[in-house]
């Protein structure tokens, strides 16, 4: 897997992960809202992670800068 993501997006899904967990473990949000986005976060903290998006790659989207 080709990286695709830059440091700035890598950064942002964490950061918005972190509050989502944060929020989810709290109570604060709840239910099948809550639940979905404790899955978003998931996804987020991999991708993040991994520096790869697939769904950067299905749209040809790369945020990594200069091609690399």
């Amino acid at each position: 897997m080709k990286r695709n993501m830059g440091t700035a997006d890598r950064a942002l899904r964490t950061i918005a992960a972190l509050i989502i967990g944060y929020l989810w473990w709290t109570g604060t949000i709840g239910g099948t809202v809550g639940t979905g986005l404790a899955i978003l976060a998931v996804v987020f903290l991999l991708t993040s992670a991994g520096g790869f998006c697939p769904l950067y790659r299905s749209l040809g989207l790369s945020t990594r800068g200069n091609g690399k």
